[in-house]
């Protein structure tokens, strides 16, 4: 059964799924429906949300080539790809995702921090008060088990990104921290640059 996470929660994803080898990260979110038009009528934003994995080394990042997004889809190493990108965040269930070999990750990588930015944020005036059900899940890429979700609930009015959460390794396990941090930072350039 997958264990519904609170912000600042973590859990072990090692202990959650024995001989767990590889996860998928599945992140979702909505568009508000906004008044616009002639009529006034609803309509859903087109809001561009962007998924990035960032590789760190001792909590640091040190490589421009650690970054894993639409612009960069599968890590050197070969262990983290991003399944592309999404648009516009329509549609049910995962709008983007990461597949991640946990048990083949370098082993000078100790964090995998999720952040969400939204593309060209400030010239679209857009921002994540204008977006809603957000989640990120972890699922056991072994047997397709969903095993930890993180829904989003608090008020991001005027956030431009998002640190969802990290899976990082800690005394030999790989556990799943949920964050829930919204920034004002306007790109993955941005993002990275916090944990240099």
């Amino acid at each position: 059964m997958s264990i519904s996470l609170q912000k600042g929660q973590k859990v072990s994803l090692s202990k959650e799924s024995k001989g767990l080898s590889n996860v998928l990260v599945g992140l979702g979110w909505d568009a508000v429906e906004q008044r616009s038009g002639l009529f006034g009528l609803f309509k859903a934003a087109d809001i561009d949300c962007d998924a990035t994995a960032i590789l760190l080394k001792n909590g640091k990042f040190t490589d421009k080539n650690d970054v894993v997004y639409f612009g960069n889809l599968t890590h050197k190493s070969g262990t983290v790809r991003h399944m592309g990108d999404n648009l516009t965040g329509e549609g049910d269930g995962d709008d983007e995702q990461i597949l991640i070999e946990l048990s083949r990750v370098p082993q000078e990588y100790d964090k995998i921090v999720i952040v969400v930015n939204i593309y060209s944020a400030v010239q679209r005036k857009q921002h994540f008060g204008m977006i809603r059900n957000a989640f990120i899940r972890i699922v056991d890429g072994s047997t397709n088990k969903e095993m930890c979700k993180y829904d989003l609930t608090e008020n991001y009015s005027g956030m431009t990104a998002m640190i969802f959460g990290e899976i990082y390794r800690h005394n030999g396990e790989w556990k799943f921290g949920a964050i829930g941090q919204g920034t004002k930072d306007t790109s993955i350039g941005d993002l990275c640059r916090r944990y240099v």
